[in-house]
């Protein structure tokens, strides 16, 4: 594995996960999410959330969508989604997948929607695992991504986190990069947690990059 991520980390969280302060903290930026995955993609039948954790998004979403057909999630720590899986109910719908966003275990074109809360700041490699989202997507799909994004964290850039995405700009780069348009920010919860949105360009079809929220 990677020696950047903290998969074991997480291995060793999964069973506590959800509960305490830092459970709730987690539920509430989902939860945020959530709405604005219901704002912009409400017709949204196949979903994938990359960095699933404990599966508490997908579970959320699978009660707010009936309609959804299916509702998929990876994560790259085992621990993760062995609790995932247990928490599941008996539906169908939910799947949960050991794998790493830089190389998704899932055809092109499978989903029309992905979601990502704090998970990005750990991929080893995010433009490659924004490349990935884009090829799962559909045309005219939609990423929604949370996570620490602001200036006020420029110093961590030239020690622990060089050469990661933790600004709009830098972020907004390589969403744009990877091939998704109408690129929106919002902000989700104070002034470090920022969702960005973008769509998956139908072929022909004009696109813009949109401004922040």
């Amino acid at each position: 594995m990677p020696p950047d991520r903290d998969v074991h980390a997480f291995d060793v969280r999964a069973p506590e996960y959800e509960r305490g302060r830092i459970g709730s903290f987690h539920r509430d930026i989902a939860d945020r999410t959530i709405a604005l995955t219901q704002a912009t993609a409400p017709g949204a039948r196949r979903i994938l959330d990359v960095g699933c954790g404990t599966g508490y998004l997908l579970r959320e979403l699978a009660r707010l969508l009936p309609a959804a057909t299916d509702l998929q999630g990876v994560d790259a720590a085992p621990g993760m989604v062995r609790a995932a899986r247990e928490a599941a109910p008996a539906d169908p719908r939910l799947t949960f997948t050991e794998g790493f966003v830089e190389k998704l275990p899932f055809l092109a074109r499978s989903f029309d929607l992905v979601v990502s809360t704090t998970s990005f700041d750990h991929w080893a490699d995010q433009q490659r695992g924004l490349r990935e989202c884009a090829r799962v997507l559909t045309p005219g799909g939609q990423l929604v991504l949370t996570d620490l994004f602001s200036l006020w964290l420029i110093p961590t850039l030239v020690t622990s986190h060089r050469g990661r995405a933790q600004t709009l700009r830098r972020a907004t780069r390589l969403v744009r990069a990877a091939g998704f348009r109408s690129i929106r920010w919002h902000r989700i919860y104070t002034i470090l947690l920022r969702t960005v949105t973008a769509t998956i360009p139908v072929e022909g079809a004009a696109s813009d990059l949109g401004a922040s929220s």
